[in-house]
């Protein structure tokens, strides 16, 4: 799986001086610019931010990484509630929830705090949606948790082991480098290189207008939050070659959607082979989509919850 989100871009720039020097605490601090959109509860001690909006069917929605729950703040949640109760969190260590532990939280982790979470919000069997990594804490929570979901909605989602190793960007971010290199990254990232790594990601299609604006793209670029990013990213992997084989043991109502054109999470790295393994899953293909499919697929992606609300009894 690789990862061309713009952190890895940020940390090129970095590198090669390709911007003015300045000092590491003079980074911007993004909370005043984009603060909490939603509400916080506790759950076994630790506080999860969350939007909550709609009614009917309950559907929660995680984010991938290097983002927030604004990503789903963009419009999905607003579109969804019409026909859906959504609750979006954002995952430990981003946004405004905060980690688990120094050491990362690993997609199992992070399952288990938004099952805790959903039943506490008295939604205990939801849909569960995840975008790339989001869906591959998904799938945990699907495997280590069956009977607290209805269904799952995989959309561009890291769902397989792949060949290549850990990117330089990672390593630095999650070692013991990190300490200096985070924040000089936080105080270095400039806007341009910001909106050229957002339009990589959305990539061959265009970024929607207002999207850059909206998604506070400072808040993954806070030290901490790009260590939490490197620590969950570093051992995905892992995690996930745990799931594979209990793939076939899911019994829930499945739905995929992957871009052909995707460079980041690969389709057929990941969502071809998911498919065949998880019983009665159902692929969609998106022609000539990259990896934002979320927002450039919208229609497919609500078209495959509702898929998923009928498949599991819930319209």
């Amino acid at each position: 799986m690789k990862r061309r989100g713009f952190a890895a871009l940020v940390l090129a720039m970095a590198t090669l001086g390709a911007c003015a020097q300045q000092p590491a605490d003079d980074a911007p601090d993004a909370a005043p610019k984009y603060p909490p959109q939603g509400r916080f509860l506790t759950v076994n001690g630790h506080r999860v931010h969350y939007v909550e909006k709609g009614s009917g069917p309950a559907l929660v929605l995680i984010h991938g990484a290097s983002g927030s729950l604004r990503d789903w703040t963009f419009g999905a949640v607003d579109r969804l509630a019409r026909r859906y109760r959504v609750i979006a969190f954002d995952r430990p260590g981003l946004g405004y929830t905060p980690r688990i532990d120094r050491d990362g939280a690993s997609i199992f982790e992070q399952a288990d705090l938004f099952v805790a979470a959903a039943a506490q919000l008295d939604a205990p069997r939801p849909i569960v949606l995840g975008h790339s990594y989001g869906g591959a804490v998904a799938l945990a929570w699907a495997v280590e948790h069956p009977d607290a979901v209805s269904g799952l909605v995989l959309v561009s989602a890291a769902s397989q082991t792949w060949d290549t190793g850990l990117p330089l960007f990672y390593r630095v971010t999650s070692g013991p480098l990190g300490a200096l290199a985070n924040p000089a990254i936080a105080a270095l990232a400039g806007q341009d290189r910001v909106q050229q790594a957002i339009a990589s990601v959305f990539a061959p299609q265009p970024v929607p207008p207002g999207y850059a604006a909206h998604i506070g793209a400072e808040l993954a670029l806070r030290p901490d939050s790009l260590r939490e990013n490197a620590l969950q990213r570093a051992a995905l992997k892992s995690g996930i070659a745990r799931m594979v084989p209990r793939y076939p043991t899911m019994d829930v109502p499945v739905e995929l959607l992957h871009g052909d054109a995707d460079s980041t999470v690969g389709l057929q790295i990941h969502s071809v082979p998911t498919a065949r393994q998880i019983p009665g899953a159902n692929l969609v293909v998106l022609p000539g989509v990259g990896h934002a499919a979320q927002h450039v697929a919208a229609a497919q992606m609500d078209a495959a919850i509702d898929r998923v609300a009928r498949r599991a009894g819930l319209r």
